[in-house]
């Protein structure tokens, strides 16, 4: 089976969509991410990761959260730049911008 092909880190949950993140900036997408942030269920599990990484956007902000500078996540990833280290903080703070609910299930 062949799996899904990578989707930009805000894809509409519609599989249906063919647009573009820059096509949907209006729609409060945050430009300049769509070459950053990639989620694909073939690498980590479609947890988003850094384009063209396996560092998962989580790990880095982990680091941050744990009181680690940039130059400190850069220094441990030299892969990754000022820009990728930022676009995980938009990122979080993009889906941070959304309201969620907790439901007791059971």
């Amino acid at each position: 089976m062949k799996s899904p092909a990578p989707v930009p880190w805000l894809a509409a949950p519609a599989a249906s969509r063919k647009r573009s993140l820059a096509e949907t900036a209006h729609c409060g997408t945050i430009r300049g991410m769509e070459d950053r942030i990639l989620i694909d269920p073939a690498i980590c599990n479609g947890r988003p990761v850094i384009a063209g990484t396996r560092i998962a956007v989580q790990t880095v902000l982990e680091f941050l959260g744990a009181g680690d500078e940039i130059a400190d996540v850069l220094e441990e990833y030299p892969s990754l730049t000022r820009e990728d280290v930022l676009a995980c903080l938009r990122y979080s703070s993009h889906l941070m911008g959304n309201h969620f609910t907790l439901q007791k299930v059971a």
